[in-house]
């Protein structure tokens, strides 16, 4: 199967040829004939497997085929399509691949994040944007200033739908919805199908289609995995012992925190091993550069939470390290998306102390299977070690709670309402079974 067949035009098949694609992937296939009919859409597919052209194509598909409504008198051209997004990162990569596929088409994008500063975006804003690529946070200050208008946007996509919601985001996405027609078309994108994307989709989506590619909840098949038992001590001592020894060059390493994250930075950087760290707090001019070096080469080490690496696409990278496991399962599935991606085959390494045992015994159910684990001479755990609770975390007892954040950090206290309520109840004409499968302004 070929771009063309799916129905796309000659312009945009010459953009992604220009990429390298030739052959569309699984999610792609059935994604783009769904998007270009008009409906609503649900689709889940692993990470790394094409999910933002599987979107982004047959969107510039859409807008160029259709002039769209016209200006007002006097006035700017509509905002046409909104793709909300729930990091800076994402964001940015996002919108520089619909620049990329929509090179031949006449369609203007512009991405709007927090971190930077806001009078540029109000500058470019004024003049003519098709397609919006925002995070919640900064397009709702911009909303709020009446810097744009969301009347006519014709596309909604919700892309990382689950981590948007992971990341306490239901009630700016209840905002942003208040803002849009109620006649549009709705893409929702999502790495896992949990509840909480029913529930949402549920409430979202009219007769949508529902695509599934990947059984729920599944790790990347092009991914090894391996757990290394180490006392919480020697953690990092073990790290720079395996970067050094196997000749790693580049290495993803995710923390819990980011006091976490800047200090085991520091740590190896004082062990010889160039690392820089990324996070919320980091500036966005920070975080640009440390992502640049390491996607060029020039950085061998990049250590970061989970907020801040979402969204990061490095072309074949080979190792991620689970440096800190992640408090909730599905996070494991998230962090080691970042290798094994668009068929490359890629590491997922896992340090694990006594304090994690549960959280491993976690990721294991999640997966529906053990992994493998090598006791490294030298490091072995001392047995005498006892477990200690892990901040914010858990070591036994139930999944932790994910209850929204308060809203009252900000001072936009409007209620939050929808506007797009449908007079019947979504259906699901499914073209595959369901199968069972920082800070606030740091995120904007």
């Amino acid at each position: 199967m070929s771009f063309a067949s799916l129905g796309l035009s000659d312009a945009l098949v010459r953009a992604v040829t220009e990429r390298g694609y030739t052959v569309p992937t699984p999610i792609q296939q059935q994604a783009i004939p769904a998007v270009l009919s008009g409906g609503d859409l649900l689709a889940g597919a692993q990470t790394g497997t094409g999910k933002t052209a599987g979107f982004t194509l047959p969107l510039l598909q859409r807008l160029a085929t259709d002039n769209g409504r016209s200006a007002q008198a006097g006035g700017r051209a509509p905002i046409r399509a909104l793709i909300l997004t729930p990091t800076r990162e994402l964001a940015a990569q996002v919108e520089e691949s619909v620049r990329e596929y929509g090179k031949y088409v006449k369609l203007k994008s512009m991405v709007i994040f927090g971190g930077v500063g806001i009078q540029p975006q109000i500058q470019q804003l004024r003049n003519r944007v098709d397609i919006l690529v925002a995070t919640p946070g900064r397009l709702l200050d911009h909303a709020g200033q009446r810097t744009l208008d969301l009347s006519r946007v014709e596309v909604l996509v919700l892309d990382e739908a689950d981590r948007m919601l992971d990341m306490g985001f239901i009630h700016d996405i209840k905002k942003v919805l208040a803002l849009l027609p109620r006649q549009r078309q709705n893409l929702l994108f999502s790495a896992t199908f949990s509840d909480e994307i029913r529930t949402l989709a549920d409430s979202l989506l009219n007769r949508a289609t529902l695509i599934e590619v990947a059984r729920r909840n599944a790790p990347a098949e092009a991914v090894s995995h391996r757990v290394y038992p180490v006392d919480r001590e020697r953690k990092r001592e073990l790290l720079a012992h395996l970067i050094k020894e196997n000749g790693w060059r580049q290495v993803l390493v995710f923390t819990r925190t980011k006091h976490g994250a800047n200090r085991l930075s520091e740590q190896l950087s004082r062990d010889g091993i160039a690392s820089l760290a990324i996070h919320g707090n980091k500036s966005q001019s920070a975080r640009t550069h440390a992502l640049a070096q390491f996607k060029n080469g020039a950085l061998p080490v990049l250590v970061a939470t989970d907020i801040a690496a979402r969204g990061l696409d490095i072309v074949e990278l080979p190792h991620v390290v689970n440096f800190e496991l992640p408090n909730v399962p599905e996070d494991y599935i998230h962090r080691i998306g970042r290798t094994g991606r668009a068929g490359s085959e890629g590491a997922a390494v896992s340090l694990v102390c006594v304090d994690e045992n549960k959280l491993l015994a976690d990721i294991e159910k999640v997966l529906k299977r053990s992994l493998p684990k090598d006791v490294l001479p030298g490091f072995e755990p001392d047995p005498r070690i006892k477990a200690e609770p892990i901040p914010n975390g858990r070591n036994r007892g139930a999944m932790p709670s994910r209850a929204p954040r308060s809203s009252s950090h900000t001072a936009r206290a409007e209620p939050a309402r929808s506007s797009h309520s449908r007079s019947q109840g979504p259906s699901w004409r499914g073209s595959a079974p369901s199968r069972s499968s920082d800070s606030r302004n740091a995120l904007r």
